[in-house]
């Protein structure tokens, strides 16, 4: 366990080692941090009687930015965000850089019984909603004996 010091789930330490010293000596700071990675796609699922809801957070993502699949009982939903390399040269250098940019993935196992067109997807104000109904489970036929003749 670290025993840095943060401050809102910033280390103190990010600003430092993102120094260009720090990176010539393979100390890469360019990733994403800790912080900003647990608040990647985080989610909420509810149950009601007959759905599933989750509710993901994805601010800033346009909807055509958002791909949600069904394969093989997974539900993936995948989100991608390009760098925009033009704001550079026109505003000047990044003193600090927070925004994600590149592509995260989250899957869920809804089971076999679930098709694609069950499946009810909305995207409003930075939040995918997804609803899943709930299928019953096919019930095992109850153990008959079988007489033995002899």
């Amino acid at each position: 366990m670290a025993m840095l010091p943060t401050v809102f789930g910033d280390n103190i330490f990010d600003d430092f080692f993102a120094d260009p010293f720090f990176r010539a000596a393979g100390v890469d700071n360019a990733q994403p941090t800790r912080a900003m990675q647990r608040n990647l796609m985080t989610t909420d699922v509810r149950e009601s009687d007959d759905a599933y809801t989750v509710d993901m957070d994805l601010p800033g993502y346009n909807k055509d930015d958002i791909q949600v699949d069904l394969k093989n009982g997974y539900l993936n939903v995948t989100a991608k965000r390009e760098s925009n390399d033009d704001e550079k040269d026109k505003n000047g250098k990044y003193l600090r850089r927070e925004r994600y940019f590149g592509t995260c993935t989250r899957s869920f196992y809804v089971g076999d019984d679930i098709k694609r067109d069950d499946i009810k997807a909305t995207y409003t104000n930075g939040i995918l909603s997804l609803t899943v109904p709930k299928k019953n489970a096919q019930e095992v036929e109850d153990s008959h004996r079988i007489a033995i003749e002899g």
